[in-house]
């Protein structure tokens, strides 16, 4: 999998995209035939234990990148540009998505930030670097949002996310993830851009979906958003296997003859 053939599934089929921060989860995500694997610097809370990403840094997440593109994945490895970096100026951008690529094996880097960033995401794009967008809910700026919320509500907010969304198509982006966005606003994007918009959040309209791999089996030890589902009973079999483990120690039936 590559950009082109992400691209290329706007209006064919629904484009399939998850998590991944280790070899091992991003092994079996791509045995199943997912199309990105996105390694977020939602690993700062999935599983480095911060409360939230904007404490993760470069090298953490070029570290996380190489684990999972070493395993030769057939989907498109996407690493995040972690917190503050995109507005920095364009040397420190540029080398930070050059090592994301060359050190870590990314395919693509994600930047969060729409209209304001299309100059810089532009330049990236002319200098051979992929970019995936992201719009609407940004993680990174928690910490001015004071919170999660919904995204497009007033028409001012839908009509800077549509803004958005196109200046992010014409700096080149290869497809948008858009976070939190009303359903119907989510609609009016995908159907006026003609690069894939991936959901997360978002409703049923968009030319894809993402959700993080922890939330989404299970695995997870806190409570997931309301918009998650979730398919699996992963860290339900990890504690009753540890459990098991425990008892079978302590009342010598491990290990046997």
């Amino acid at each position: 999998m590559n950009t082109k053939n992400i691209k290329a599934l706007k209006g064919y089929r629904p484009i399939v995209a998850t998590t991944a921060y280790d070899a091992v989860l991003a092994k079996l995500a791509d045995q199943s035939g997912v199309d990105i694997l996105l390694v977020g610097d939602s690993v700062g809370t999935t599983q480095l234990g911060f409360n939230s990403t904007v404490q993760v840094t470069l090298d953490m997440m070029i570290h996380h990148t190489a684990a999972v593109s070493r395993i030769n994945p057939n989907a498109l490895v996407v690493a995040d540009m972690p917190f503050g970096y995109s507005f920095d100026d364009y040397e420190t951008i540029f080398n930070s998505c050059r090592k994301l690529i060359q050190e870590g094996g990314a395919s693509a880097v994600k930047i969060e930030g729409g209209l304001k960033l299309a100059l810089t995401i532009q330049r990236l794009v002319d200098s051979g670097i992929p970019v995936l967008g992201h719009i609407g809910l940004l993680p990174q700026l928690i910490k001015i949002e004071g919170g999660y919320r919904k995204f497009g509500k007033s028409a001012e907010e839908k009509k800077s996310l549509i803004a958005d969304a196109q200046a992010l198509e014409a700096a080149g982006c290869f497809a948008i993830i858009g976070e939190m966005i009303e359903s119907e606003v989510s609609k009016k994007i995908t159907e006026t851009i003609k690069i894939p918009f991936i959901g997360i959040g978002s409703g049923p309209y968009c030319d894809g979906q993402i959700l993080v791999s922890n939330d989404l089996l299970g695995f997870s030890t806190e409570k997931v958003p309301s918009f998650v589902q979730i398919f699996g009973k992963v860290s339900e079999e990890v504690s009753k296997a540890f459990n098991d483990y425990k008892k079978a120690v302590i009342e010598r039936n491990y290990p046997n003859e």
